[in-house]
């Protein structure tokens, strides 16, 4: 027989429920678990006789067992086709109980290498099984007790797993807020190159602008020295032929007199 995996939590020995898992229906794996008949090449020894009860200690301690089912349901596993159930122990525990208890969970902290400080799985599962241990021995002396520290193991829970929501959230928004900014720089240096593009293209034609303005300038420089000087040299001619007009009017009209 194959047991499942060991866990801090108190059990009773397996039972076998089904040889066949085939033939068995659903309705069987809701019934409560017996011990198997005994066989010549049965693994498991049958589990001791319990002592006789009265009425209502019997029906007192079948609603402690029906509580303990429901707050920690029995293991099931399977080998060879043969489905073997395991029950959450219905013994007191003693003050021995509970030391041997710290002390398996500090060995097994020890042996699985948990860490101390910070976020652990392992730490988590074992403090986890600890406190499953811790209601169940409760829930013997006390089932009401122990379905108080039933809400309560299941409000933490339900606490770590909307605390791990959020951080998965938190880190999926972060890693979209990083990509985005990555892209967003590499859009933003391909702009600022292409703007660096365009300034340096501009500046070529404001230089080459310039370079033609400067040139319009001295031609049209030099065109108005050109025309001042035709027009200064055309002002001399026309002064110079006036004065010879005057004198041969004057010569003309002087004889007369």
């Amino acid at each position: 027989m194959i047991p499942p995996n060991v866990s801090l939590v108190k059990y009773d020995n397996p039972v076998l429920v089904s040889r066949n898992m085939d033939k068995k229906t659903p309705k069987a794996r809701a019934l409560k678990a017996s011990p198997a008949p005994p066989t010549s090449t049965g693994p498991v020894p049958n589990p001791p006789q319990k002592q006789k009860l009265a009425p209502v200690d019997a029906k007192a301690a079948q609603q402690t067992d029906e509580i303990l089912n429901s707050i920690l349901p029995p293991r099931e596993w399977t080998e060879s086709g043969q489905l073997w159930v395991q029950q959450v122990s219905s013994t007191p525990a003693t003050r021995l109980d509970v030391v041997n208890l710290q002390e398996e969970l500090d060995r097994r902290l020890q042996q699985r290498q948990a860490r101390e400080t910070g976020i652990c799985p392992v730490r988590r599962e074992l403090y986890s099984q600890c406190f499953d241990e811790l209601i169940r021995q409760v829930t013997i002396n006390c089932a009401e007790r122990g379905l108080l520290l039933l809400r309560v193991r299941d409000e933490i829970r339900m606490t770590i797993a909307a605390y791990q929501t959020l951080y998965e959230s938190s880190v999926a928004f972060g890693m979209r807020k990083a990509l985005q900014a990555e892209q967003g720089k590499a859009d933003m240096e391909k702009k600022i190159e292409e703007l660096e593009t365009e300034k340096r293209e501009l500046e070529k034609t404001v230089n080459e602008l310039k370079a033609k303005c400067e040139q319009i300038e001295k031609r049209a420089q030099e065109q108005k020295l050109v025309e001042e000087k035709k027009h200064t040299e055309e002002i001399q001619f026309l002064k110079r032929t006036n004065q010879q007009l005057k004198t041969q009017l004057e010569g003309i009209i002087a004889p007369k007199k």
